[in-house]
């Protein structure tokens, strides 16, 4: 078996992540991902952007200065 990059495997975790809390992986487990309707992706989707931007928003405060 293909090893995937560790970007990859990070995504598909905040994916399910972000699933769970929108409460679709029942969806997912019944239907797999390949059914779910467009609006579904696009709150997986949306929900996977506003994590992220939060996360980097978190590491920016953290450290505010670039290096030089």
């Amino acid at each position: 078996m293909k090893e995937r990059p560790r970007s990859e495997t990070s995504l598909d975790r905040l994916k399910y992540e972000v699933a769970r809390e929108l409460g679709l992986d029942d969806d997912i487990e019944e239907r797999g991902w390949s059914r779910l309707t467009t609006r579904e992706v696009g709150k997986i989707g949306g929900g996977m952007v506003r994590k992220m931007i939060r996360r980097a928003r978190r590491e920016w405060d953290k450290n505010p200065d670039p290096p030089s």
